[in-house]
């Protein structure tokens, strides 16, 4: 049995841990290092996995699976817990200044962040944790350790890869370094399971970082289909947000860096004005979102390659906003234009779409399950501006295309819920508990 040897409840070395005996973890600790699931997506560096984070916490409480989130905190003021909703807390580990730590700076962070882990697993009986899922690869090194110490599987979701970011870098935009290679690849070989968001990923995973196949498990992320539905349509979604009626809206919603490409977008509009210089008069491009980072920069790089693209009178800046105004902005939009150099999903693609808008995006990661090209969207292969424009064109030309391929996007979405995802999760937390357990029983022998 296992036992307490410490204050700090270090495991006796001679003794197997205990093993669970029931089918699925009761209890999981969830590490999010470098982004909290409390914070606004779209600003700093919270995004898409925030909301995954949020949603499936909330969805596994509801099957039973208490979950606690382990992040990083931010603020001096934050307290030490908060309960996100019933059966999800969310746990602040000092780790590191609260404000200005860029997520580069985080790897020199990993050590006091473990620390604090450990110190919240030290107060509890031995077993209060069953598993552990870590989040991106700074959690995926605590994940590691902390598995190790309690006697637990180890769950892993990459959401980026290193390797496939640099094979798909936008022009100037930095490369990932060798230490966070060399981190997912150990990680990668440490995980009970591995959750890729698509079947690609999951082929990335084994070519890139030599995964055993039968360790990854492929589940797709979902949408809030409460939050995100066409509701009272596009008339009304504009006439709240001040757009005009009968305009061409392309969105871009998400966080203003390189990888994401909203540049593409802009040199689209600009070429499209050259050609058809009557839609100035009736289009509106908004621009949601703030810079990537520790958010202390406006986005004054894209606001002036719009004055120098000559189209800044139709392109609107606006800080990123709640969940229930994203939805909204979606409604309004003709389309979400998702110009992406790399995307594991791409979240958006499919609130957009479940609140009745298509997508046009490129054709990379994630984007081709999220996106049906020529039903729910069009997928562009390349980022050259003149194949957006010519998209946008026949946007423009057509208001029943929008239309029609709004409410086929809607259908669409309705198959990708929370519900269907938490309960994939819950099944792979059990795939990982078993093989955990035949591992330790054979090495134990």
């Amino acid at each position: 049995m296992s036992q307490y040897v410490s204050r700090l409840g270090r495991r006796s070395v001679t003794a197997p841990p205990r093993l669970r005996l029931h089918r699925r973890p009761r209890r999981v600790a969830m590490l999010s290092v470098h982004t909290s699931p409390l914070h606004q997506p779209g600003t700093g560096d919270a995004g898409g996995m925030n909301v995954y984070i949020v949603e499936l916490a909330q969805r596994l409480a509801a099957i039973n699976i208490e979950v606690e989130i382990f992040t990083r905190a931010t603020a001096a003021a934050l307290p030490p817990t908060v309960e996100l909703s019933p059966g999800v807390l969310v746990r602040h580990v000092d780790a590191g200044p609260y404000e200005g730590l860029a997520k580069e700076e985080l790897p020199a962070q990993l050590c006091a962040f473990t620390h604090g882990v450990m110190q919240a697993w030290a107060g509890h009986r031995p077993g209060y944790y069953d598993l552990v899922h870590s989040h991106y690869w700074l959690s995926g090194h605590v994940g590691w350790l902390a598995a190790q110490r309690w006697g637990v599987p180890l769950v892993h979701a990459m959401h980026t890869m290193a390797k496939v970011k640099n094979a798909n870098l936008a022009d100037g935009d930095t490369p990932e370094p060798a230490a966070r290679v060399i981190g997912e690849t150990q990680i990668v070989a440490a995980a009970d399971r591995l959750i890729a968001n698509t079947a690609e990923e999951r082929e990335e995973l084994v070519r890139h970082y030599a995964a055993e196949p039968g360790k990854v498990a492929v589940v797709h992320p979902g949408v809030n289909l409460d939050r995100f539905r066409p509701a009272d349509g596009r008339a009304a979604a504009r006439a709240r947000l001040g757009l005009p009626q009968d305009a061409l809206v392309p969105l871009f919603a998400g966080r203003i860096q390189p990888l994401k490409a909203p540049d593409v977008l802009l040199r689209a509009i600009a070429v499209l004005l050259d050609e058809r210089p009557d839609l100035r008069s009736r289009i509106v491009v908004p621009v949601v979102g703030g810079l990537s980072g520790s958010g202390l920069t406006k986005p004054e790089g894209l606001q002036k390659l719009a004055s120098r693209l000559g189209i800044a009178d139709v392109v609107r800046f606006h800080p990123p906003v709640g969940q229930d105004q994203l939805a909204d902005w979606f409604r309004a939009a003709s389309v979400l234009v998702m110009p992406s150099y790399s995307e594991s999903f791409g979240l958006v693609a499919i609130e957009a779409q479940a609140a009745g808008t298509p997508v046009l995006a490129a054709a990379v990661g994630g984007l081709p399950v999220a996106v049906r090209d020529g039903r729910t969207g069009v997928l562009v292969r390349g980022h050259n501006p003149a194949d957006y424009a010519r998209v946008l064109r026949d946007f423009a030309d057509e208001p029943a295309i929008p239309a029609r391929m709004g409410e086929a996007a809607a259908r669409h979405a309705q198959s990708f819920g929370w519900d269907t995802a938490a309960a994939a999760t819950a099944d792979v937390y059990t795939a990982a508990t078993q093989s955990y357990r035949r591992r330790v029983l054979s090495h134990h022998g």
